[in-house]
Order: C-alpha cells, then structure tokens, then sequence
C-alpha cells in the first residue's frame, strides 16, 4: 500500500530518537528520502509478487543501516543509477548514499526469489 512510505519513515525516526539519533542530524534527512525511495521501488514493482516488505534498521555508535527487503527477484544495478544508466528513484537513492559516503548493496534471497537493498551511512 502507498502508506508503506509513510508507516516506514515514522518507524524509523522512532528507532532513531531510541537510539539517541536526533532528527536533526545531518545523516537523517537524507536517510528518510533513501529509505522513502526504496519503499516507493517495492510497493510500485514488486506488489503483484511481493505484497509485503520488510524492512530493518539498524544503528551503531558511527552509522546507521537499514535494508528493504521484497520477495520480486529482480536485482537492480544500483551503481548503473550513478552512471547515466538509471533514472528517478533509484538514481537519487545512489547520490545520497555516495554523496554522504555511504554503500549500498542488493542481497538476493537464498532461493532467489527476493533481495535485501542495504544502505550503509556514516553518522
């Protein structure tokens, strides 16, 4: 559903003020536009075979993590984004996470059949 976005943001900044992490950190306005980018991707591609996503967070004393997860097995080229080959959402996604010296990276499932997007940032 369109109000994943939204659902997504508001548990991530809550796991975020657990952690200590104030949204006014430098890192988490662009966060909440990757992870937003990421879960639009999966509620618009992957819903006929994927109708749920997950999605981790995950924070340590210098970064902070979070992947999407969907069960679509397509494996988007995230660095083609960042080389003329990709547009829209994901290219923004790549930028950000570049731009702020972060990594990201699509793990497929064991099966095949789905894939983790993880994004790395530096706090």
């Amino acid at each position: 559903m369109p109000s994943a976005v939204r659902t997504a943001r508001e548990t991530a900044e809550h796991a975020l003020a657990e952690w200590g992490i104030g949204l006014r950190h430098p890192t988490v306005g662009p966060a909440l536009l990757i992870l937003s980018e990421l879960v639009t991707n999966s509620v618009r591609h992957a819903v006929d075979l994927s109708p749920q996503i997950t999605i981790i967070y995950a924070a340590g004393e210098d970064c902070l993590a979070f992947a999407v997860h969907d069960r679509h097995p397509h494996q988007p080229p995230l660095y083609g984004a960042v080389t003329g080959r990709g547009t829209g959402g994901l290219a923004t996604v790549m930028e950000l996470t570049l731009g702020l010296g972060g990594t990201a990276v699509v793990r497929a499932d064991a099966d095949g059949q789905g894939k983790s997007i993880w994004i790395t940032l530096p706090l």
